[in-house]
């Protein structure tokens, strides 16, 4: 058993069961799971810690899978869109999804020590963001919700 976030849990089924929803995903929608895809999707799963897309190149690129900017890019922008990754606006990295497949609105945990990052659900449409733009007569299209302080095993350090 290995953390997830700060979660203990199974980590070799939860790549297995996160790649299987992945590979489904695509044959139900008719959507192309490259071998570039797979291998992004692999690695961010690996350890549940964000990834820079130069970090994901550079491991890329050892495994012959591409050494070009674009190629890592590519990847991500498709994970992205189709949900099986979140972008982590503080730390300009990537992780993989905890809750792949559905729609739901992320926020994230990230601990300044270790940069690991757990995933949590947000309420959109019930907090004071979404109060005030209401009043302004603001739609609100698109939200990230990043908190930033001490995951567990780091809390106990300090």
């Amino acid at each position: 058993m290995t953390r997830t976030g700060f979660e203990i849990h199974d980590h070799t089924r939860c790549i297995a069961d996160t790649m299987a929803a992945a590979e489904a995903h695509c044959a139900r929608e008719k959507l192309k799971f490259t071998p570039v895809r797979r291998r992004v999707l692999e690695l961010l799963l690996r350890d549940h810690k964000a990834l820079g897309a130069y970090d994901i190149l550079a491991r890329l690129g050892r495994e012959g899978l591409g050494s070009q900017p674009p190629v890592a890019y590519r990847a991500l922008e498709f994970l992205t869109r189709i949900g099986f990754v979140h972008k982590i606006e503080k730390l300009n990295a990537y992780v993989a999804c905890s809750h792949p497949g559905g729609a739901h609105a992320p926020a994230f945990m990230i601990c300044r020590t270790c940069d690991s990052v757990a995933e949590t659900a947000a309420q959109p449409g019930q907090g004071m963001l979404d109060k005030a733009a209401a009043t302004a007569g603001f739609t609100i299209e698109n939200t990230v919700l990043e908190a930033e302080g001490l995951c567990p095993d780091c809390s106990g350090k300090s």
